[in-house]
């Protein structure tokens, strides 16, 4: 057994240099690309730019178009799955039974395991033509239906790792609240959410983050037009639908209309990796304030 210690030690090793070195080519192929792309294209431009028609006869190259699409999506489905999800967490951590717990987490979980292009297809099938029975001037493409379907979706990511959050509470604390003459409902906010708040954080942010890389729903029922906007009633164009769009094969490779998409994916990993830096952030702050 010890002759098979230095090989499972190389083994594991180079499992995790796999990983790594994976992650670093991603890394440099984007980075790569997006430098030969800013090479003809001013950052500024890229970044700050109104107009995004890189593949008409006269491009345009800003990408504020795609990022507004990106945020006005997210932020809708934040709008669902933010609230929904704290308030289920709460609900399955301090007042359902065990009997109830036993059967809602895995019907949230099946609600989690559902492939994004059925999302997409209820989205655009069965929620956009509810939604226009009731919102005047809602267009078939939107980011209502999508951003909507989109919060339904990562409900469960928000709810699951809330709730074990706040299952990791140690129990004195609650009893320390009701010996005060708290009710379960005052602990619960004022005792419970408070010193799971480091973990409710990352769920948060791991949520925000879910809703920008997602693709399918955005791609079949956001409809696919670049444009400023923050009204949710018009089609809408985010970067992983982009993306999707010039990788179907009719742009000609190493051209500058497909150098875009790399250009896209950069700043779709950096504004991920930020969101990451920062829920990490608040994961240490909150962990001393509450410790």
């Amino acid at each position: 057994m010890k002759r098979l210690e230095p090989l499972i030690e190389w083994g594991l090793f180079l499992c995790a240099a796999v990983s790594i070195a994976t992650t670093v080519g991603i890394v440099a192929v984007l980075a790569l690309e997006t430098f030969q792309f800013l090479r003809e294209v001013p950052v500024l431009d890229f970044l700050f730019g109104t107009e995004w028609t890189p593949l008409f006869a006269t491009p345009r190259f800003g990408v504020l178009p795609l990022v507004a699409g990106t945020a006005l999506v997210s932020a809708i489905a934040m709008l669902v799955a933010l609230p929904m999800g704290l308030l289920s967490a709460v609900y399955l951590s301090e007042y359902a039974d065990s009997r109830v717990r036993r059967t809602v987490k895995p019907v949230l979980e099946v609600l989690a395991g559902v492939p994004t292009v059925v999302y997409g297809y209820f989205a655009l099938q069965f929620v956009t033509p509810l939604l226009q029975q009731v919102v005047p001037g809602l267009a078939g493409f939107n980011a209502l239906g999508p951003g909507i379907v989109m919060g339904i979706m990562i409900l469960p990511l928000v709810s699951s790792l809330s709730e074990d959050a706040m299952r990791g509470v140690p129990r004195g604390l609650r009893e320390g609240s009701y010996a005060l003459g708290a009710t379960k409902m005052q602990t619960s906010i004022r005792v419970v959410v408070p010193a799971a708040l480091s973990g409710i954080t990352a769920a948060f942010i791991l949520a925000v983050s879910r809703a920008i890389g997602e693709t399918m729903i955005v791609a079949i029922a956001a409809g696919q037009q670049p444009r400023l906007t923050l009204s949710p009633l018009v089609p809408v164009e985010t970067m992983t639908a982009y993306i999707v769009q010039v990788s179907l094969g009719d742009t000609p490779q190493g051209t500058l209309e497909y150098r875009t998409i790399f250009a896209v994916g950069m700043l779709l990993f950096l504004s991920t990796f930020s969101l990451n830096l920062v829920s990490a952030w608040l994961r240490e702050r909150y962990r001393e304030e509450y410790a």
